[in-house]
């Protein structure tokens, strides 16, 4: 297939073909994908978040937070 894309395996770097066929994609196989969600499931993919300074203040006032949508 000419016109297939070439990626790189998000866990070992390995050129993955990513067609239909490649049940694994964009992983090279079973044990990358596995090895990936193990990351996930020990939050190794966490982004830090920076808190509202507001919201903050609220919270070590003791202040229960605001509800949206009342």
């Amino acid at each position: 297939m000419a016109d297939s894309k070439i990626v790189a395996c998000p866990n070992c770097g390995k050129s993955v073909e990513w067609t239909p066929e490649n049940r694994w994609r964009p992983f090279c196989s079973h044990r990358c994908k596995l090895i990936d969600l193990g990351a996930w499931a020990e939050e190794k993919y966490r982004m830090p978040v920076a808190e509202d300074p507001e919201r903050m203040e609220e919270r070590d006032a003791g202040e229960p937070p605001e509800r949206s949508g009342r």
